[in-house]
This record gives structure tokens, sequence and C-alpha cells, in this order.
């Protein structure tokens, strides 16, 4: 599966946002993936099961629970894809600091900088 179908599902992206938080138990994000998208205990688990066969989330036991986790496996594919795009982006940012900086200078030679 592409990355972005994955990415598609917004509970899949919104199990990813949770897992972002740091380690989650499986069974806590469950009760937030319920509570905000009213799906089924097994429905959730299949979203779970997607993430990590498509390297998106990792899971280890932890006796008789499961603790879920990012795995950047699955983002490098997304990060690659959006490599050729940054072009876009950076030199508006470029342009931003460069404007900021500009600000700067000129607030310091009129001596109306405030620290």
């Amino acid at each position: 599966m592409h990355a972005f179908d994955v990415l598609g599902d917004p509970v899949r992206r919104r199990i990813l946002e949770l897992l972002a938080d740091g380690e989650q138990t499986s069974g806590a994000v469950t009760a937030i993936i319920q509570d905000e998208f009213g799906i089924s205990q097994p429905a959730v688990s299949q979203h779970l099961r997607v993430l990590r066969d498509n390297g998106f989330a990792t899971v280890r036991a932890q006796g008789a629970r499961r603790l879920y986790a990012v795995d950047a496996a699955g983002l490098k594919e997304v990060d690659a894809w959006l490599e050729r795009f940054r072009g876009f982006w950076n030199q508006h940012l470029d342009a931003l600091a460069t404007e900021l900086a500009r600000g700067k200078r000129d607030r310091r030679k009129k001596g109306t900088e405030q620290p």
C-alpha cells in the first residue's frame, strides 16, 4: 500500500498524531479513537495493523499490553515524495527570513528595537 493511501484515512492520521506524542497502549489509542470516530475496537485494531504493516507504527509487548509507537520508516516515503516540492516553500521561508532580518536591522538603526 502506498504511503498516501495509508495516510489518506483520517482515523489512521489521528492514530499517528496520538503516537507522535509518545508510545501509547492499544487500549488508550482505542479509547480515544472510539470516542472521536465512534468506531468499534476491532476497527481500531485494523487501522493499527495497517499502520504497523506499512511501516508507520511499531508494536511491542509489555505483559498483556501492546505498546504502539511511530515508526519513521513509513514517513521516509512521504518525506522523499515531498522533497521535490520543498523548493516551493523553502524559497518563501528564506525570503521571509531575509525580510525579518532586514526589518530588525532597520529598527536597530533607528534605535527603536525592543529586546
